[in-house]
């Protein structure tokens, strides 16, 4: 067998300048060149070993970097076009107002209060948070050809009603604050959680850059509940990005996560938040509830510390704010933990949620917990049909694939 390290030791002593300087004369830029020659390699030590070594390895170097560097170049132009295409909204040009920070002006520049909330959501993540239409749709749980539709709608409302798009000034910020945050978590949560298949499980692109605006948000409106709350229950859940996906590549439930591995700092900023909009004695919105959530999850060492009676009803009073079925969802996982898993089940059986794969990933393991494997196996076998993320797959596979068959 080729030893692939042997190939690449030699193809780099060999010929990385001559595949510098080929990618150099096709891009124009030298930097350019040895960063995506350098990416090329990496790709290939990957590869490589699953694939076989190719008859011609500096050319198969060399169309990689070129390639990837096209693939740079258009998600750049497609960034470029959409934020062009949320200014040249703006009826008349005006100052920047109380924003400073380009994209989260453009964040509240879109989330305009003529248009539906959903309708506001759902195109600012495609014009400037980068969403795709199918990542929107999942995170709206509907259908994609129903999701373009809708932004479409949107666009269109704009022209005709020639609705000015103006960059909000401080007085404006309020109105348009709930969409913003709304954007924000959205984003947020393709990263925790990527729906892709095609992309990384976990994307610290995009937690890091819906924390550091929410940032910039709560230094805009620092009385405001809900902005400290997201900011908590992004910090609270970003604590546990490095230890949510094992290095085979497959996610780790709560209960199985190192919290050692958790990141500390992180978490006493988040609790820090949650106790100082406690103190106010305000009534709490849903993000701050959904912060006080992780709050509990995060402050026990060890998982049997975890204290369920609290997280249910915390869970309560999120249910009073907020009865949609995928928080009733969440809800009566935390309620197996303090009844058992019949109760719980019958609390999830009936919810409307046939096609998200949280639902039926949530019947699995409560019938697994009861003993009825078969019914447990054609859960997973749905969960799995329907999940995009590849990490939280192969998770489901090995839970379905350990079930004692008859």
């Amino acid at each position: 067998m080729t030893d692939v390290g042997e190939v690449l030791t030699r193809v780099h002593r060999e010929e990385w300048a001559r595949v510098v300087a080929t990618l150099a004369r096709r891009l124009g830029d030298l930097d350019v060149a040895e960063e995506m020659a350098a990416e090329a390699f990496a790709t290939a030590v990957e590869r490589w070993p699953a694939d076989g070594v190719p008859p011609n390895p500096g050319a198969w170097l060399t169309t990689t970097a070129h390639r990837r560097a096209i693939d740079r170049l258009r998600r750049e132009v497609r960034r470029e076009e959409w934020h062009r295409e949320a200014l040249m909204l703006a009826d008349t040009p005006e100052p920047l107002g109380a924003i400073d920070d380009d994209r989260l002006r453009l964040v509240f520049t879109c989330c305009h209060p003529a248009l539906a909330m959903e309708a506001r959501i759902a195109l600012t993540l495609r014009m400037v948070g980068g969403l795709t239409v199918p990542e929107i749709a999942r995170a709206f749980l509907v259908q994609e050809a129903a999701m373009g539709r809708r932004i479409t709608r949107a666009k269109e409302k704009i022209r005709a009603a020639r609705i000015p798009y103006g960059v909000p000034l401080r007085e404006d910020l309020p109105a348009r604050v709930t969409g913003v945050l709304a954007v924000l978590y959205l984003i947020f949560n393709e990263g925790y959680l990527a729906s892709d298949p095609g992309k990384e499980a976990v994307r610290g692109d995009l937690t890091a850059e819906a924390i550091r605006l929410t940032r910039l948000v709560r230094a805009l409106l620092p009385a405001d509940g809900e902005v400290a709350g997201l900011l908590a229950l992004m910090l609270l859940t970003e604590a546990r990005r490095a230890a949510r996906v094992s290095a085979s590549g497959e996610l780790v439930a709560l209960g199985e996560q190192d919290r050692g591995a958790w990141d500390r700092d992180l978490i006493a900023e988040g609790h820090a938040l949650v106790r100082a909009r406690l103190a106010t004695g305000q009534p709490p919105g849903r993000y701050q509830v959904l912060a006080a959530i992780n709050a509990v999850h995060t402050d026990a060492r060890d998982v049997r510390d975890t204290d369920w009676s609290q997280i249910v009803a915390l869970y309560n009073q999120l249910v009073r704010l907020d009865p949609s079925p995928i928080v009733r969802l969440n809800r009566a996982i935390a309620v197996a933990e303090l009844d058992g898993p019949e109760v719980a089940l019958a609390q999830v059986d009936g919810l409307p949620l046939e096609g998200y794969h949280a639902y039926h990933a949530t019947r699995a393991e409560l019938l697994r917990r009861l003993g009825r494997s078969d019914e447990s196996r054609a859960a997973y076998d749905r969960a799995i049909e329907l999940a995009g993320n590849t990490a939280e797959t192969a998770y489901l596979i090995r839970r379905r694939d350990q079930l004692a068959r008859p």
